[in-house]
């Protein structure tokens, strides 16, 4: 029986998160995907700027920054005449990394580049089809009769999940009548490619987004088009068919369609996990919640799972915390989940109006706010994640100042114990960073940090009057002066998974 200490079902962006993440840390991963290789495209096409931070900490970035796009900009027509125009920006919170239009399979390819570099690699056609639990670890069945025990089994095998099946959990929710056709297309037309463009038209709306073009030649386009016309789905000439009808008759523009990169049809589900672990088998990514990809939260959030997901595990693994910091997991990332099925399904509602008042909300009103800049930087706050606090949790504390335990902290400049520069995202990933005032030693902190976390933690120096220790997720974890203050904190997270007992 072969044996590993993490198996990861699903070799998508959250699975391939987890196992850098868990790599990074030295923990030993097999990563196994019932697809025969690589995804050459995918629905997903944009990564916000929480994502991008998180393949920052990860090193995985690569050359993702210079191959994607910086389309920015949605403008909105109602026939041909625009009536919205929504800017990203900055939303001021010192992000170390760019949102980008890129597609997940460049995302993932990035991600296999840097797991290879941990010396990792996805077992592609090999598919869990049992599991057993066992008091200390999970026997996994994989589709070419070997057996594999694991410490811990992590499903992020998507929606029809075979872990979350084998693991007893529900999948509570609802699959929508809403159908939408997507096509990667080569195009002839006029229309800036510096943005996104959307049609409000009374047969649906359309989407036209610009994607990198490795050939050079700047006319691959990303389309989505609300039809739901179908009984049952439909074949790739028929999708094209509809788009050569549909492109010009909602666009209202001269369009010459050249070859197809990719067809699909999908349809919207909203579904929840009703917990993300059952002993040692855990869920997620699509996985643990489903949802329409309006605004780019499914994969944004996949990856935030893994990333939470990946210093725990490491944690528990290494013996420096007890398996009740798992709990924290769930608390923390199942709510931000609930948030996200809440507003992709009042987008989508938005979008596929078909009655009269509903229509008259969506062209006259709801289209307009987002002219105004106050709606324009809630909307770039919103989607980009990096709003995302856990200060309700089990690890957090809703009192004090900002930011508070639980909170993302900013990319900060920081000062390395050799006196080199850097920046607090760029020193986390496989560590925790204990940030202390540019005065005062610091040696009880850092000797604390250090019998707790292992080589887990490094020290740095930072302009405040009071030491932080920060997650390896960016996230605030304890701030204070005194030793047994954060001895404490340290005892109560990592051995009974809450901040206080």
């Amino acid at each position: 029986m072969d044996t590993t200490q993490v198996l990861v079902v699903g070799a998508g962006p959250t699975g391939l998160t987890l196992a850098c993440g868990l790599r990074l840390r030295g923990v030993r991963v097999r990563l196994i995907d019932r697809a025969p290789g690589p995804a050459v495209t995918s629905r997903a096409n944009f990564l916000h700027a929480r994502g991008s931070e998180v393949l920052g900490r990860l090193g995985a970035l690569g050359r993702l920054p210079e191959e994607s796009l910086r389309a920015m900009r949605i403008t909105t027509y109602l026939g041909d005449r625009p009536i919205a125009r929504l800017e990203f920006g900055d939303p001021g919170l010192r992000t170390a990394a760019p949102p980008m239009v890129v597609s997940q399979s460049r995302v993932e390819a990035a991600l296999r580049d840097r797991l290879e570099q941990l010396g990792g690699a996805p077992e592609w056609g090999t598919a869990l089809v049992d599991a057993r639990q066992e008091p200390d670890g999970v026997v996994a069945t994989l589709s070419d009769g070997r057996t594999v025990r694991a410490s811990w089994l992590v499903g992020c095998d998507g929606t029809g999940s075979t872990t979350r099946k084998l693991a007893g959990i529900g999948f509570p929710g609802v699959k929508l009548s809403e159908r939408f056709l997507l096509a990667d297309l080569r195009l002839d037309w006029d229309l800036d490619r510096s943005g996104t463009t959307g049609w409000i038209h009374p047969t649906g709306m359309l989407g036209a987004m610009p994607m990198p073009d490795p050939d050079g030649r700047n006319d691959l386009w990303r389309l989505i088009a609300y039809d739901p016309g179908y009984d049952d789905k439909p074949s790739e000439h028929e999708i094209l068919e509809r788009f050569r009808k549909i492109l010009p008759e909602r666009s209202e523009r001269a369009v010459h369609i050249g070859d197809a990169e990719w067809l699909s049809l999908f349809t919207v589900h909203r579904r929840l996990a009703e917990r993300y672990r059952q002993g040692r088998i855990l869920l997620a990514g699509d996985a643990a919640h489903a949802h329409a990809p309006f605004g780019g939260q499914g994969m944004l959030t996949g990856v935030g799972d893994g990333e939470n997901l990946a210093w725990k595990l490491a944690l528990i693994v290494r013996e420096l915390a007890d398996e009740r910091l798992l709990d924290t997991y769930q608390a923390e990332r199942r709510p931000l989940a609930t948030d996200v099925l809440r507003g992709t399904s009042t987008v989508t509602r938005i979008n596929v109006a078909s009655n009269p008042f509903g229509r008259f909300l969506r062209d006259r009103v709801v289209v307009k706010l987002f002219n105004l800049s106050l709606v324009q930087r809630w909307t770039t706050y919103t989607t980009s994640q990096l709003w995302v606090s856990y200060r309700k949790g089990p690890l957090g504390n809703r009192g004090g100042p900002k930011p508070r335990p639980g909170d993302r902290v900013p990319d900060l400049p920081v000062v390395r114990p050799d006196g080199t520069a850097s920046r607090l995202h760029a020193e986390l990933g496989r560590r925790w960073a204990l940030l202390m005032p540019p005065a005062g030693e610091g040696d009880d902190l850092d000797a604390i940090a250090g019998q707790r976390l292992g080589d887990h933690v490094g020290m740095l120096r930072y302009d405040r009057d009071q030491a932080m220790l920060v997650r390896p997720d960016a996230h605030l974890a304890w701030r204070g002066s005194d030793a047994a203050g954060l001895d404490r904190w340290l005892e109560n997270a990592l051995l009974h998974g809450r901040a206080t007992r």
